[in-house]
């Protein structure tokens, strides 16, 4: 077979930190916060303007809160469930991973008694029938190191009693997100929209604060977890006043991120992009007999995190992704390092649809080279 000649203009398919938006240049970012503190009158209105434009152009309900927390998604994660889990008892969902890590942490760690365990392999989905809403709910929308995500939310109750916590960092801006079926939503900004590491979001709507504000777990909580004082909920930290110090840099990058994102149609258009660019994938797949997605139902196929099984063995799944990357032309495309052996590509709204499709005739290419 030979060589393709195009190669993707970015061939950064990195499912974390992601791609950075088409046209982007550092020198674009507004940086007059740079070398001020983070709690000055301008510090807390770029941070302030991270959480209102948030909340603005991702729509969502009144009564939700957003905030800048640290340590990433997994920090948001780790603080709702250490400040809220415990109320009553907990059903936790895992497919892949990211969530086993989450059931690990309340099981080994806050060693709470009351746990029902719903689990499946890497491309499959638990059965959602059987989740308990009068517990607390925790779950991943997106897989991202399986590539399966849930269908949609009609699988939420209305009328749930428990809290539901949904880890939704590789879905936010590229998945259809029910909010009034969601209680606590966290995400951070390397992934749809290509920000910078480190920091974590956190969404709360009203029957979470509810929570926090009714509710005092028995365990000690460590100062970059505690969401309240005196019993009620620090509103400061919904405003940009956040617990620890936070990069400014990557705060301007991340207000660029979403004037993008409203540049491209909000985030109807950032659904847009990610599904576009997921059927280029869809169309190889389909004319290939070599190559499949782990997701075993279309319906749960991730358009961002696409993860891709090779007939091949896993050495020369290896060679193939190192051959791609001495190219120039896939960097980082290897499986989760817990995944079964193949490739992940990352499909988001920064990734260009013509940098996928210059991508897939690469693919065959490396196939045969190896096979």
């Amino acid at each position: 077979m030979n060589k393709p000649t195009t190669r993707p203009a970015s061939p950064n398919f990195s499912s974390g930190p992601c791609a950075k938006r088409p046209g982007y240049d550092v020198a674009q970012l507004e940086l007059s916060s740079l070398g001020r503190s983070h709690r000055s009158a301008l510090g807390k209105k770029v941070l302030g303007a991270c959480c209102t434009e948030t909340a603005r152009i991702l729509g969502l309900p009144e009564g939700y809160r957003v905030a800048i927390v640290p340590a990433s998604d997994t920090g948001a994660v780790e603080m709702v469930m250490w400040s809220m889990l415990g109320a009553r008892g907990v059903d936790m969902l895992a497919w892949e991973s990211f969530g086993s890590g989450w059931v690990t942490d309340v099981v080994k760690q806050l060693k709470l008694k009351d746990v029902t365990r719903h689990e499946a392999g890497y491309g499959e989905l638990p059965d959602l029938a059987k989740v308990n809403f009068d517990n607390d709910v925790v779950f991943t929308w997106n897989g991202t190191t399986s590539g399966v995500r849930v269908p949609n939310g009609d699988w939420i109750p209305d009328n749930r009693q428990g809290l539901t916590i949904c880890d939704a960092t590789s879905a936010v801006f590229a998945m259809d997100l029910p909010w009034d079926k969601l209680d606590v939503i966290t995400y951070s900004w390397q992934k749809v929209l290509g920000g910078e590491g480190a920091h974590g979001m956190l969404i709360l709507g009203p029957r979470a604060v509810e929570r926090l504000e009714s509710y005092s777990p028995p365990w000690p909580l460590p100062k970059i977890f505690r969401m309240t004082s005196g019993g009620k909920l620090s509103e400061s930290l919904f405003k940009g006043d956040t617990i620890n110090t936070p990069s400014m840099l990557c705060a301007a990058d991340y207000l660029d991120a979403l004037k993008w994102c409203e540049g491209v149609g909000g985030v109807q258009g950032t659904m847009a992009r990610s599904q576009a660019n997921l059927k280029v994938i869809e169309d190889f797949v389909a004319a290939n007999a070599w190559i499949d997605f782990l997701a075993k139902s279309a319906e749960t196929r991730s358009n961002t995190s696409v993860c891709l099984t090779l007939d091949l063995p896993e050495d020369k799944v290896k060679a193939l992704v190192k051959l791609l990357e001495a190219e120039g032309v896939a960097y980082d495309i290897g499986s989760y390092k817990d995944a079964p052996p193949g490739i992940r590509i990352w499909c988001g709204a920064t990734v260009e649809q013509s940098d996928l499709q210059a991508l897939m005739p690469w693919l065959a290419w490396a196939y045969a080279q190896v096979k």
